[in-house]
């Protein structure tokens, strides 16, 4: 099985267009199984959506309707122009940047979705308010496995911190993951030079850094620089480079190659974040 993971930065990113088509040739040469994206935007004043960019949505209750620009719906469409049947999921969660509906996306490519699921993990739960947060999880067809796209808060954020968001997601799918596999695949906000935070916290609580137990792998390095909401957190320290975005699985799993990906090495860069590429062998229980 091939999983993906990008935090997209979508609409937000210069020469959107162009990075739009380098991101639909590299899906369509490594052809995932699963993709999982954050920070998929759509301008909300925009035209609600034609119909044909509707095709092979599995429908959730929403705030707002799909629209014309929407940065996943862009990207399924593509990829049905090239031939690939992909089936996807979309939930908007709050307003970015006083103008974009920002959200969360899971595409599946081939395999039918059979049952999605959305929820809040954040004690605000204002479309508005920037510091929202929701998580977004489904099954396809021929797996039990639970694939989640998430995007989480920082760790010393005042009024929406990394643990009570983090205990409200392993509360909701706690029952999932005593009955099988559970992924979880995004922008986790958590680097893992600093101790005694988001990351040591994700391993003690039982969960794989697939990064780890990769028999091929790379530097895993997935944002480049100190980005928003990183500069004044790391002032004080000499920080180039950072892990951020990751694939964690609930079980031991074989892992054959861990890549980032995007990065303008493998493939050219698209967003503000790298992505993360892992390819698994069979499972081990």
């Amino acid at each position: 099985m091939k999983l993906l993971t990008l935090n997209t930065h979508s609409l937000q990113e210069e020469n959107y267009e162009q990075k739009l088509e380098w991101f639909i040739e590299g899906i369509l040469q490594e052809k995932p199984d699963i993709i999982a994206l954050q920070e998929v935007n759509q301008t909300s004043d925009a035209a609600v959506a034609e119909d044909i960019l509707w095709e092979g949505l599995y429908s959730i209750p929403a705030q707002v309707p799909l629209k014309q620009d929407n940065h996943a719906a862009q990207v399924v469409y593509r990829l049905r122009q090239a031939g690939v049947v992909c089936h996807w999921v979309w939930l908007p969660i709050k307003l970015g940047y006083g103008k974009y509906d920002e959200g969360v996306a899971l595409l599946s490519l081939g395999r039918k979705i059979t049952a999605a699921e959305a929820f809040p993990i954040s004690k605000v739960n204002d479309y508005h308010n920037w510091r929202t947060r929701a998580v977004l999880g489904m099954q396809v067809e021929g797996l039990t496995d639970w694939f989640y796209t998430i995007h989480m808060g920082w760790w010393d954020d005042a009024e929406e911190p990394f643990l009570d968001q983090w205990k409200q997601l392993e509360e909701r799918i706690s029952e999932k993951r005593r009955n099988g596999f559970v992924w979880l695949m995004g922008d986790f906000n958590a680097p893992d030079f600093v101790s005694g935070q988001s990351y040591e916290w994700i391993l003690t609580n039982g969960w794989l850094d697939t990064y780890s137990v990769a028999l091929e792998k790379d530097r895993g390095i997935t944002v480049p620089c100190v980005i928003d909401g990183w500069k004044e957190r790391l002032k004080d320290q000499e920080v180039k480079a950072m892990r951020l975005d990751y694939i964690f699985c609930s079980h031991r799993v074989c892992v054959k190659s861990f890549q980032v990906i995007f990065n303008g090495e493998n493939r050219p860069v698209v967003s503000d974040h790298f992505g993360v590429r892992i390819v698994t062998k069979e499972k081990i229980v």
